[in-house]
Order: C-alpha cells, then structure tokens, then sequence
C-alpha cells in the first residue's frame, strides 16, 4: 500500500485546560482531496494549522512522507512548506491591493522571480480560473462568489502540492457552494495537488472528497471513502450527518 503523504501519530494539543487534540491518528495520501467533517469546535482548523507549521503539538509526531516534521532538515522544511498552499475561511484578500496584486501576493512575498515572470505566472492562472477582466478591480467589487475564485486563484499560482481549504464556502448560499466545490474539484483534478478541506457542507462535501475523516471530542472517529461513511454503523458519526445533538461521543 501506497504510504501517506502526511500523516498524524497520536497528536495531542491543548491550551490550556482546553484538551483540543486528544490524540489524532489520520493518514492523507498524495493526489487526494480529504475532507475532514465535524462539529465546531472540535480542533479542524487546529489540525490544520499543524500542517502549515502555525502551530506545534505538544505530543506525537507530524511525519511527512514518513519523516516527522518537526526535528527535519532546514532545507527539507522549507521545502515542504514551499510546496504548502492555504485558502483561508474568510479569503484574506487585501482591501487595497486589486485582484492581480492579490493573486501575486504568495509570489512577490516568497520568491526571487523577476516581475515579468510573476506577471506571467498571475495572468495564467487567472485565465484558467476565468478571472482575466478582473485583474483591475478590488476585492469589495466582486461577489462572494468571484473572492472565492481569486483566493483559490491565489493559493494555486505557487504550483503548491498540498492545499489547505479552511471552509471554503463559508457565507455562500447553497448554489454558490456547489460551483466553489465543483472548483476545487475541477482544478484538483487538472493540477493534480493533494487537498485537505475542514467542511461542514453535509453530505456535499462527500461528492468531492475520496476521502473523509471526522473529528470529534479530539481523536478522529471515522475514516474511509464516501460509501464507507454513509453504511457506518457509529452513533456518534451518524448523528453528526443527520443533524442531531446526542448528549455523549460515542464510537459505537
């Protein structure tokens, strides 16, 4: 069997009296999209933060491609991490730079490119992702919708192999949803990057992720394809998909 690309041993995370990981066991494998599902509040973005190196776990080990994370070489580190993208929940798009200057952002921050080349680099992807009219107009111009292509947009000029997507529909209605769903899945598929979405968009979410883990009360619960979640046989994680409050976690 093919061996993850990252990978969570036993993680365990608090602050202060808040236990939020309570050791977290989860593989994600190279050119997939996972998705990882549970209740607010149950550390998904702490998960994701642990990843991009924002924050460090206090027990057990981040391996990446079997290496563990932290205690890698310098030049290893930086390397992952260059090789890292994040789309955060709100977008992040900066009021007073326009939509190229946002997109080039990553490039112009980061790396040694000469401007013709990032100029290049942003009118390509923005033409892949339909946003080349746009490169003029800021962000408080365009519809929820259109922010969150130019994010997206952003995330990928960097040719990341992983991408992060810290609820990406946040504040869309339910067809704008679906289109930046089907975006992502379009674009994972073209660029062929491995990508981790914290979502609570249930069970939409299972028509795009291969994968889904869900997290609660600190561990993970369930892991397994889309059919292999929808015939669980856990209370706690068949609640969780119906909508209903149970008084307790349980995994059985």
């Amino acid at each position: 069997m093919t061996s993850p690309l990252i990978q969570f041993v036993d993680i365990k995370k608090s602050f202060g009296q808040n236990h939020v990981l309570r050791g977290v066991n989860l593989s994600i494998y190279k050119g997939e999209i996972m998705a990882v599902i549970g209740k607010s509040g149950t550390g998904k973005s702490v998960l994701l933060k642990h990843i991009i190196g924002l924050i460090l776990q206090d027990s057990g080990k981040l391996l990446i491609q079997g290496k563990p994370l932290h205690g890698m070489p310098k030049k290893e580190k930086l390397l992952f991490k260059k090789n890292l993208s994040y789309m955060f929940q709100e977008n992040a798009l900066f009021d007073f730079l326009n939509i190229f200057e946002n997109i080039a952002l990553p490039l112009t921050e980061t790396s040694h490119y000469a401007k013709a080349v990032i100029q290049e680099k942003v009118k390509t992807r923005m033409e892949q992702l339909g946003l080349g009219p746009i490169g003029e107009k800021f962000p408080s111009q365009l519809s929820g919708g259109m922010r969150k292509r130019v994010a997206l947009a952003r995330a990928l000029v960097t040719d990341p192999k992983v991408v992060l997507f810290d609820e990406p529909t946040t504040g869309l209605d339910p067809v704008r949803k679906k289109k930046v769903h089907a975006m992502i899945e379009e674009y994972q598929k073209q660029f062929g990057f491995t990508a981790v979405i914290v979502s609570h968009d249930i069970p939409e979410i299972f028509d795009v992720a291969q994968h889904i883990a869900m997290l609660d009360e600190g561990r993970i619960v369930f892991e397994g394809s889309r059919d292999d979640i929808l015939h669980s046989h856990s209370k706690v994680v068949n609640a969780f998909i119906r909508g209903d409050e149970i008084a307790c976690s349980t995994n059985t």
